[in-house]
């Protein structure tokens, strides 16, 4: 259960207003946030992305993954909570032939997602994943597990352990400092579970979860 990054080639993030968001944040926008509707991706920043649009990031990132995989055309690869197929639509990018799928809580985002990808998402939660025991060659999950709360992380992890067989990537939300920390929850909005790496690393250990893993820290 290695420690990788492999989101080292997506852009880096322009500077984030965090007390604009903890200023405007309140119970009912984190409620809102977490439908995960026209507000959450498309709606005013405070919601959360003020606008989630495909611009490739995605390709170089696709590419990394591929190859740390050593995915193939025809292998089966799954993106849970994959949002409007972004990734998903990369994959097949990075690799033509491979067959890429998604899964995300949000029909909004699955409404709305790109073209290339229609048919390849699915409606759904990271709890009960609808496909067989090692059905993909390998699963990724960024910063999705943690909107749910602790006992739930772990039954989401036993799934992307029972589907991908170990062959797997997740990221989540993180801190390495008290001040990291702060910052983390003037910033969030929708994150259910967060700890400390060491406190996340006995939780996958718990849910028996052998894949990489790697952490989203706000700075």
């Amino acid at each position: 259960m290695p420690e990788v990054n492999l989101l080292t080639k997506l852009p880096k993030p322009k500077k984030r207003d965090v007390n604009a968001r903890a200023t405007a944040k309140n119970e009912e926008v984190i409620r809102v946030s977490r439908q995960y509707g026209f507000e959450y991706f498309d709606g005013p920043r405070e919601y959360g992305y003020g606008g989630y649009r495909y611009d490739g990031r995605w390709v170089p990132v696709a590419e990394d993954m591929v190859k740390h995989f050593d995915l193939k055309p025809g292998d089966r690869v799954l993106d849970v909570g994959c949002a409007k197929g972004f990734l998903v639509k990369d994959f097949m990018k990075a690799c033509p032939g491979l067959e890429a799928f998604g899964l995300d809580v949000s029909r909004y985002a699955l409404m709305n997602c790109e073209p290339e990808v229609i048919g390849r998402l699915h409606l759904g939660n990271a709890m009960e994943l609808p496909f067989p025991d090692n059905a993909f060659k390998a699963v990724i999950s960024l910063n999705t597990i943690h909107n749910l709360d602790r006992d739930k992380c772990i039954i989401a992890l036993k799934e992307i352990q029972r589907v991908s067989g170990g062959r797997a990537f997740v990221t989540v939300d993180s801190y390495r400092t008290p001040e990291e920390r702060q910052l983390f929850l003037d910033w969030v909005l929708t994150a259910h579970y967060h700890e400390y790496p060491d406190g996340w690393i006995k939780t996958f250990n718990e849910a028996g979860y052998t894949g990489d893993y790697n952490w989203t820290i706000v700075q």
